[in-house]
């Protein structure tokens, strides 16, 4: 190998890879170390140095004399060994990259296409180039992706399998619109607002509950944006998920008023909070009830979610049935005693903030 074909070789390596330079300076004499002491059947010694700046290749022997060898005297078996170490340094160095590239987007949301589509697994493009796994348990199942589709993922895990890396990305993490409303609402960026708890199902509704740290900016607001268009930029991203906005309050009751929404006209009062086995019964009317509870139980389920209590709806109708039934009222229909719920501390303090 001529001096000159080594430096275009290594130019166009780090040109078409990325890779480089010195890595392939120092793979490319690795790689002729070992196959000039295969060729001579030693284990030591023959070290191959590449002057970076005209390409000479030099050995050093055991003692210490400098040869500049040729292809014809390494030979046939030498020259082979070298390409096979050579390539393989080559894509260790491509694999450490990509992996030093993305290791620190975990959590991010970035933009993705998306290349081509494995039975219930997605593979996707990043930056036109390096590819990642978008499997069937982090996708919106509601959701039909086509080749060529642009979209926007969360970057959930990198890691480093053999001479590859595998990057593995999620639509469906509670933090993908957490991390949407870090992107598209200045006050999140800038912490004047802060997301405080995310619920989500994927592909059917979110709720979100902020609270701002300015009392002279209105956190929903901020988030919903002139004529919803802030709001409407995380919608286009999401489909069909539906997007709750909700004020976090450090008080219990009011926390559990503002996750029940859409359901209205729930009084504080009627908010009865159980410390001991972190439970919270609701009396809601009968027409606000199916609002409460949501399709399949989703909007009671999601606002637990967001409180970290477990939420139990009645209408009055049906807690007094069961006060009847548990013999709680006298003959008369006054209650006999008061029920357990409206003994609960109606000061107990809402979750931590995560």
């Amino acid at each position: 190998m001529q001096k000159e074909d080594v430096l275009r070789l290594i130019d166009a390596i780090h040109r078409e890879r990325q890779v480089d330079r010195e890595i392939l300076f120092r793979a490319l004499e690795e790689a002729l170390s070992m196959a000039t002491r295969k060729r001579m059947g030693v284990e030591d010694g023959f070290e191959v140095t590449i002057n970076r700046k005209n390409g000479q290749i030099s050995l050093v022997m055991p003692n210490g004399e400098v040869a500049f060898p040729s292809a014809e005297e390494l030979g046939r078996i030498a020259a082979q060994t070298t390409k096979q170490v050579f390539m393989q340094k080559i894509r260790e160095a491509e694999r450490d990259r990509v992996y030093d590239e993305y290791e620190h987007e975990v959590g991010a949301v970035v933009g993705a296409v998306v290349h081509k589509i494995e039975g219930p697994n997605i593979i996707l493009t990043l930056n036109g180039k390096n590819e990642a796994l978008l499997p069937r348990s982090e996708r919106i199942l509601s959701e039909r992706l086509h080749v060529g589709d642009r979209l926007r993922v969360l970057i959930k895990e990198v890691r480093k399998e053999g001479s590859r890396v595998v990057i593995i990305a999620s639509r469906r993490d509670p933090d993908f619109v957490q991390k949407l409303f870090e992107v598209e609402i200045p006050e999140i960026q800038e912490g004047t607002v802060r997301v405080m708890r995310v619920a989500r199902d994927p592909g059917y509704r979110s709720k979100v509950a902020v609270y701002s740290m300015d009392p002279r900016v209105d956190a929903i607001g901020s988030c919903l944006g002139v004529r919803g268009t802030r709001i409407r930029n995380i919608n286009d991203e999401l489909g069909q998920e539906k997007i709750d906005i909700i004020a976090w309050s450090e008080s219990l009751e009011e926390l559990v008023q503002n996750a029940l929404k859409p359901a209205k006209d729930i009084a504080l009062e009627h908010i009865f909070p159980d410390e001991d086995t972190q439970s919270v019964f609701v009396l809601v009317s009968e027409e606000q009830k199916p609002l409460a509870i949501g399709v399949g139980g989703r909007n009671v389920r999601l606002a637990s979610d967001i409180v970290s209590w477990d939420i139990e709806i009645k209408t009055p109708a049906e807690y007094e049935a069961e006060l009847l039934a548990e013999g709680q009222y006298d003959d008369e229909g006054g209650e006999a005693e008061a029920p357990a719920a409206e003994e609960a501390s109606s000061e107990v303090a809402g979750p931590e903030e995560n």
